[in-house]
């Protein structure tokens, strides 16, 4: 039993079963157990490897996405470069870098990341070193100015509700305790105004899941593009939440999500329609959703690896050309992970995203 085990049991057994998506924050972020405030859960001594630290072809083109968008929008004086969720800090080493020659670029932009984890901070303060870069905790601190924003991997690992149709009702799962030990259930069934839309294209026993936080932090970014700029976001996930996608990592593996709290990842996929529903009715343009390979490949990421191979031989270039794979390809990344991006109007959607 962990520590967190120990604390959530106690609180179950005084108050009654929690939902997934408080068990989920106090997992994640409790300020003493949480998986994110205690350790780098990343690379192959973590328990997962997202996209930036496969290739550097991922950051630079999107970096240079980016940067075109600001040129597109008149490359405003002063603008945000925001990231949330930034992990270690490669994705933004790799914009900044990729976008070092683009006149004008760095001087405009103010950098901010926005991270709760203290351990990913000092990482990020260790890779971004050479950049004067600015930490908030919160999408809402961010600067009054033009924003151009890039989240990988962030909204999959916010809180989730979870419902299972029964009837025209909708049963909360749960976490309780059976014989001592943390276990899943259900609620009493009972009308759900969140998801009575859901009624007419779901059926009995089918599972449904919301993310509460998402749109309040989508409406926040979008009052920040009403002034210019662009958000891309990238996440594994679909168009509509369907089905039971509560999972969680550890190692590199998948295990029980009540086995360990506080020492494995916890994550759901996420719902692009219910981002790209918060997007507009903020008054800001969401663009189609894309699969990541889709995407990539529109901003030229053969041509990019054709170039990088070009110097590489032997196993360096095995491993360039399986990262390649492990970006692109429907059977990998390629399919699973999706992409949206929001701008002010439909004509400011970024490259990539407005054919």
């Amino acid at each position: 039993m962990t520590a967190l085990t120990h604390i959530l049991t106690r609180r179950i057994r005084q108050t009654g079963p929690i939902s997934l998506a408080e068990y989920m924050a106090d997992c994640l972020l409790h300020p003493e157990h949480g998986y994110y405030t205690t350790r780098d859960p990343l690379g192959t001594q973590g328990d997962f490897t997202t996209a930036p630290e496969i290739s550097q072809m991922f950051g630079e083109l999107l970096g240079l996405c980016l940067a075109q968008s600001w040129l597109d929008q008149g490359a405003p004086v002063r603008f945000t470069l925001a990231e949330i969720g930034p992990g270690r800090g490669t994705l933004m080493a790799d914009i900044l870098r990729a976008t070092r020659g683009v006149p004008g670029f760095h001087t405009a932009a103010q950098v901010h990341l926005i991270e709760a984890s203290p351990t990913l901070r000092a990482a990020q303060k260790d890779r971004l070193s050479d950049y004067e870069v600015t930490w908030c905790d919160q999408v809402s601190d961010l600067p009054d100015a033009p924003l151009w924003l890039i989240a990988n991997e962030f909204f999959d690992a916010l809180p989730i509700r979870q419902f299972t149709r029964k009837g025209d009702g909708w049963a909360e799962t749960q976490v309780g305790l059976q014989d001592g030990t943390l276990t899943l259930g259900l609620a009493a069934p009972a009308p759900l105004a969140a998801l009575a839309h859901r009624l007419s294209d779901t059926t009995d026993g089918d599972v449904v899941e919301l993310c509460p936080a998402a749109a309040p932090i989508v409406t926040e970014i979008a009052t920040h593009l009403k002034q210019g700029g662009a958000a891309i976001f990238i996440d594994y996930g679909d168009w509509r939440s369907l089905g039971d996608t509560f999972q969680a990592l550890e190692a590199h593996k998948s295990v029980d999500p009540l086995a360990h709290p506080g020492h494995a990842d916890l994550t759901a996929h996420v719902d692009f329609e219910a981002l790209s529903l918060a997007a507009r009715s903020a008054g800001v343009a969401a663009s189609q959703m894309l699969p990541q390979g889709a995407l990539l490949a529109r901003l030229g990421i053969a041509a990019r690896a054709e170039a990088l191979a070009r110097n590489l031989s032997g196993t360096a270039l095995k491993s360039h050309e399986s990262a390649f794979d492990r970006l692109t390809s429907p059977s990998e990344m390629g399919t699973l992970f999706k992409a949206l991006a929001l701008a002010p109007a439909p004509d400011f959607l970024p490259p990539g995203f407005d054919a």
